[in-house]
C-alpha cells in the first residue's frame, strides 16, 4: 500500500498528489512513468513522474480526471492509500550535452515537461518554455516553469490569459527571427505534438516527443502501446513502455496514433459515468 502524502487541486479537472514510494523515488528520472492501481480490483493506468524527492521517498503525480480510474483516484485524500504503484518504467529523457533547449508543453502534458525543464536548468542549460492551455481556468504550473526557464511563453486558445494562440505561434516567431536550439522537446495532446513537429521540421532541429498511448502492463508484453515509426521509408513497430516514451518526432505516424487513442473514448466515457453514479449513491446513503 502506498500512502498519499499530499493532495492539491491544480484546477477543477487536474489534481496533484505526492505518493510515498521510496523504492520508486530512489531510481526515478525525468521522462519516466509509473503504473498504479487505486484498489485491488482496479485497472492499471500509466502516469508520468511529475517530480520526485529522494530524501522524502516520494513521487509526484499529476492527473486529469477524465475516466473511471482517475475519478476513483481523485476521491482519495491525504493519509489514505492506493493499492499498487510500480516504477520507474520507460527510459529517462536524454539530456546530457544540451546547452539550449525549447520545451513545449500542452495541458496536462506540462506535468511531464516540468521535471525535464527543471533538470535542464540544473545542468546549466538555457531553457525556453512554451506552455499552452485552452483557457485561463486550465493554466497549471506557470510559477514552476517560470522558476526554471530563461524565457517563458504562456498561451491560451481563447486569449483569456497570457497570449492568445497555440504553442506553435511563438515557435514560428522564434524561427522566423533566426532563433535556434540544440533540441525541441514537446509533450502534450497528440494533435498538438503533430503540429509542433511540423513547425520544427523545416529547421531540422532535433525534435523529441513523449508518447503516452494505450498501455496495460508497461513491460512490452501486451503490445497495447505499440507505435509505428517511419524510418528511411520503412514502417517500424515500437512500444512506448520499453522503447520510449521519448521518440524522434519526425518518425512518428501521428495519424495512426491519434486513431488508436480514440478507440476507447466511448467506453471510458461510459465507465466514468458509472463511477460518478456509484459515488453519488454512496453520498446519498
Amino acid at each position: 500500500m502506498y500512502k498519499i502524502l499530499k493532495k492539491e487541486a491544480l484546477n477543477d479537472t487536474v489534481t496533484m498528489m505526492d505518493i510515498y514510494a521510496p523504492f520508486v523515488a530512489a531510481k526515478a528520472e525525468p521522462g519516466q512513468f509509473i503504473i498504479l492501481r487505486v484498489d485491488d480490483d482496479g485497472e492499471r493506468i500509466p502516469l508520468t513522474v511529475a517530480g520526485f524527492d529522494r530524501q522524502k521517498g516520494s513521487i509526484k503525480i499529476i492527473f486529469q480526471i477524465v475516466g473511471a480510474t482517475t475519478k476513483k483516484l481523485n476521491e482519495k485524500n491525504e493519509g489514505e492509500y492506493i493499492s499498487d504503484f510500480v516504477g520507474p518504467l520507460g527510459k529517462p529523457t536524454e539530456l546530457d550535452g544540451l546547452k539550449k533547449v525549447c520545451i513545449v508543453g500542452g495541458g496536462v502534458g506540462c506535468a511531464i515537461a516540468l521535471p525535464i525543464a527543471e533538470r535542464l536548468h540544473e545542468l546549466g542549460c538555457h531553457v525556453t518554455s512554451v506552455i499552452g492551455f485552452r483557457n485561463k481556468d486550465l493554466v497549471i504550473l506557470e510559477n514552476e516553469f517560470s522558476n526554471v526557464s530563461d524565457k517563458l511563453y504562456v498561451m491560451t486558445d481563447d486569449g483569456t490569459y497570457g497570449t492568445q494562440g497555440n504553442v506553435c505561434a511563438p515557435l514560428n516567431n522564434m524561427f522566423a527571427n533566426g532563433e535556434t536550439f540544440d533540441e525541441v522537446i514537446t509533450i502534450g495532446p497528440l494533435v498538438m505534438m503533430k503540429f509542433v513537429v511540423a513547425a520544427v521540421r523545416p529547421t531540422k532541429i532535433p525534435c523529441t516527443v513523449s508518447m503516452n498511448p494505450i498501455m496495460i502492463d508497461g513491460t512490452g508484453m501486451c503490445g497495447g502501446c505499440r507505435l509505428t515509426l517511419v524510418r528511411e521509408g520503412k514502417r517500424i513497430t515500437k512500444f512506448a513502455c520499453v522503447d520510449g516514451p521519448d521518440f524522434n518526432g519526425y518518425e512518428i505516424d501521428f495519424d495512426e496514433a491519434i486513431t488508436r487513442s480514440n478507440m476507447y473514448v466511448d467506453f471510458e466515457r461510459h465507465a466514468y459515468k458509472e463511477t460518478c453514479n456509484l459515488f453519488n449513491k454512496k453520498e446519498e446513503k
